[in-house]
């Protein structure tokens, strides 16, 4: 949920460091931290964000090669400058960076106290340092067999980075359940919960595995487990480009990733989707792909957004493959004790495949003999490493914290998975497939056209920008839609907003509606298309304004609807990867007009490792 950012080199560490926490930043802003060595350990931390950092550190000593940094998402103790990291032990032995939970710390700060250790912050981190600390002194082992003494003694998920000024040409990072990356340079190393703020520096990077522990020198590096077992890092080439990581001219990352989605839902579907020979592979699944033909039942397991997309995949696997779906809410399924078998397939969608309920469900359901299939954004990410196959989106770095193309590249590979099977099942018959393989490469053209609207669909959202309250509603297809239309706009401009499929709002939602409540409505033309436009009339039947998605060249609910957005006509099926772009545009209008900080809203964090 945090980011952390180390560095050992021959460099000053302080930029490298400050820069890479700006980069990271969606990960978590409560507060920030620094701890650098310069023949000793400074340490400077404050709540706020990492500018609030750079003004504490001006015209105090930044000098050092040796540092790690910290930006928090709060979950032991309130924002505060106390609660911020990193951390030092009680005699300063000790410096550490974590993200995760150490659940068993209130145990492990009872035995510290009693041995005459005092506490500074509600931290469950500040507990590990002084552990690591207490191991270190009273055992008198060096650094490296204190931290790994001390974490087979921690239960919990930790990504952390810890030196000490006894070895200060030495930095140790280690993880279970939440991401670290190590970056190879050329007598430099770097360390990072994601590659982004370390991808202008070197494309070598190993993704630590659980229990993993990386002690890491100016001239060297060494693997092992938790055990002391060595280990042999698997050193991966990214490609990933500053420019996908920076603005690029927009004023915000959001806007910035809802503009791009023509080209990531282009990149998603690019090799797969050949319309030319009328095929569509998915390399990912091929190996799977005749245990996938025959599977009794899906269980698509994800959380948020991803939930979402999840649930238009429902839709489209079991009309075009006639596969029974269910969808999950991951931190649900993994609780409830559900009914596993071995001819399931789970399917696990995450954006950063680092989702800490996402994983646990995919887990437990692999000890039940289900076969595993993961949808995700981040190669080497825990999800790709833990499925048994699966597709990658290929959206890209998604740095805004409302999930945007990330949504529709998932949509786009759940799509292609369902004709896929449909046609390998013989339900789509050739000419069928024919036809939705042409209609589905036009779909990055069709955003295109709705982008180029965005100044009518400001405007639009300049009339609803004081609202307390939206509902969204859909039918079929278009109900996930509305459920992600209506948390797109709750998650950064703070608005409560509902999403309900249409024909439920006569059944409670309804006593809502009067003159001051927007009613945002998926009305394309569809099989659902007249019941709709009956709930359309029962919400002007009570004052309600409705803002309609409609079918290019509707006149019908345009002379209904206070507001009418159009989207190029496609099939019913295709229609979320078109209806959701207006919806985005709108919560990120409405977002900015209220002063909110649309790429960082309060109290979320873009990707949760934590229960």
């Amino acid at each position: 949920m945090c980011g952390i950012v180390g560095y050992i080199g021959n460099r000053t560490a302080y930029q490298i460091i400050i820069k890479g926490l700006q980069r990271l930043e969606y990960r978590g802003y409560d507060s920030a931290g620094i701890a650098l060595y310069d023949d000793e350990v400074r340490l400077y931390k404050c709540k706020g964000k990492v500018r609030d950092l750079e003004r504490l550190t001006t015209g105090h000593p930044i000098g050092g090669t040796v540092g790690i940094g910290h930006t928090r998402w709060a979950t032991h103790g309130v924002p505060n400058d106390i609660n911020a990291h990193p951390h030092r032990s009680k005699n300063g032995k000790f410096v550490i960076v974590h993200n995760g939970i150490i659940e068993n710390f209130a145990h492990l700060k009872n035995e510290l106290t009693n041995r005459g250790y005092t506490f500074e912050s509600e931290t469950d981190t500040e507990v590990l340092a002084n552990l690591i600390e207490s191991i270190y002194l009273e055992n008198k082992v060096s650094v490296e067999v204190a931290v790994r003494i001390a974490l087979s003694k921690v239960i919990g998920a930790y990504g952390l980075v810890v030196f000490s000024a006894d070895e200060p040409d030495m930095v140790i990072g280690a993880r279970k359940g939440s991401p670290l990356v190590v970056g190879i340079g050329e007598g430099e190393y770097f360390l990072a919960s994601d590659v982004t703020p370390i991808v202008e520096y070197t494309d070598k990077i190993v993704y630590l595995k659980d229990e993993e522990i990386a002690v890491i020198r100016r001239d060297n590096f060494k693997l092992t487990n938790i055990r002391n077992d060595s280990m042999t890092p698997d050193i991966t080439s990214v490609d990933v480009k500053i420019d996908n990581i920076d603005k690029g001219g927009y004023d915000h990352f959001m806007q910035k990733e809802i503009h791009e989605q023509p080209m990531s839902i282009t990149d998603t579907f690019r090799g797969r989707v050949m319309p030319d020979k009328n095929t569509i592979h998915l390399g990912g699944i091929s190996d799977v792909l005749p245990k996938l033909v025959t599977a009794k039942r899906i269980i698509i397991v994800a959380c948020g957004t991803s939930y979402h997309a999840g649930l238009v995949g429902e839709y489209l696997i079991e009309e075009f493959a006639r596969i029974p779906v269910e969808v999950e809410y991951a931190s649900e399924f993994r609780y409830r004790n559900p009914i596993i078998s071995s001819d399931d397939v789970i399917i696990a969608i995450s954006q950063s495949g680092e989702t800490a309920d996402t994983l646990a469900a995919i887990r437990m359901a692999k000890e039940q003999g289900a076969l595993i299939l993961g949808i995700c954004n981040v190669a080497g990410s825990s999800i790709s490493r833990e499925t048994n196959a699966g597709v990658y989106t290929h959206a890209g770095p998604e740095i805004g914290v409302a999930s945007t193309k990330a949504f529709t590249s998932q949509v786009m590979v759940l799509t292609m998975m369902a004709f896929l099977l449909g046609r390998k099942r013989n339900i789509i018959l050739p000419e069928q497939y024919r036809a939705l393989i042409q209609e589905l490469v036009h779909v990055p053209g069709y955003i295109e056209q709705i982008l180029s609207h965005e100044e009518e669909i400001r405007n639009i959202a300049a009339k609803y920008k004081d609202a307390t309250n939206a509902i969204y509603l859909g039918r079929g297809y278009l109900y996930p839609v509305a459920l992600e239309g209506a948390l797109k706009l709750k998650e950064i401009s703070y608005i409560h907003a509902e999403g309900y499929p249409a024909a439920e709002m006569k059944h409670g939602p309804i006593a809502l509606i009067d003159q001051n409540m927007p009613v945002f409505v998926l009305a394309t033309r569809d099989k659902y298309y007249e019941k709709v436009v009956n709930n359309i009339q029962e919400v002007k039947a009570r004052s309600g304004k409705v803002i309609a998605i409609v079918t290019e060249g509707d006149t019908t609910i345009r002379r209904m609807a206070d507001d009418v957005i159009e989207v190029p006509t496609t099939p019913e099926a295709l229609m979320p990867l078109l209806t959701v772009i207006p919806l985005q545009i709108i919560s990120y209008h409405v977002a900015l007009m209220r002063g909110c900080n649309v790429d960082q809203p309060r109290n979320l964090a873009k990707s949760v490792t934590v229960e």
